[in-house]
């Protein structure tokens, strides 16, 4: 089963110190907001034209300005990093159950690969591979380029060219292709004749 999403709070977030830089001048800013709102209706101002009055009404609103905006910005960094976590979820969930899908696979058929894997083993010694060429021969079969298997072997990718072309003389073969042609061209699937899946007609003719 898998784990379920994390819980996101508007808090938690993984910045520390520097991701809350916004939140806390938002919040020094609010009580300079509410701190000169209070100030003016304290002072009872004579008239609301005086420098003084003018003076903390524009420090008021400039104040509340940068302060939505800093809320704002925040909430958007918290939805961001939610979604992000919620991708970031559903990514480990699929994989999770690719791997599932995978080790089911290899259960079911883990008899049937025990047979290909010692057919194989017999082939390359009819064919006289050396140890590092049925390496290589098996890495082949399984898809990786050469390049791949020189950091899966930790030889250089020269040395594994100059095996695959070893492989390929000894086996009488063309490439990577028909290698892998030798052993699977024959696999057949259950309720076929030549191992193709019958396509649906679409239409007439």
């Amino acid at each position: 089963m898998p784990p379920p999403a994390p819980r996101t709070e508007p808090g938690d977030d993984a910045g520390g110190l520097a991701g809350r830089l916004p939140l806390l001048l938002a919040g020094v800013l609010t009580l300079i907001v509410i701190g000169g709102t209070i100030d003016l209706m304290l002072d009872r101002p004579r008239t609301w034209r005086s420098a003084h009055v003018i003076f903390e009404l524009l420090l008021i609103l400039l104040s509340l300005g940068f302060a939505v905006v800093l809320w704002r910005g925040w909430w958007q960094a918290v939805a961001e990093l939610a979604r992000a976590r919620m991708s970031l979820v559903a990514t480990e969930r699929s994989l999770a159950e690719r791997q599932l899908e995978r080790d089911a696979w290899r259960r079911s058929a883990e008899q049937a690969l025990a047979g290909l894997g010692a057919a194989i083993e017999r082939q390359f010694a009819a064919w006289q591979l050396t140890p590092t060429e049925r390496e290589v021969a098996l890495l082949l079969l399984k898809g990786h380029g050469h390049k791949q298997i020189a950091g899966l072997t930790g030889r250089s990718e020269r040395t594994v060219r100059q095996h695959a072309v070893a492989i390929y003389d000894k086996a009488g073969l063309g490439g990577r292709a028909e290698l892998a042609a030798f052993f699977l061209q024959d696999l057949t699937l259950p309720g076929t004749a030549d191992g193709t899946a019958a396509r649906p007609r679409s239409g007439p003719g």
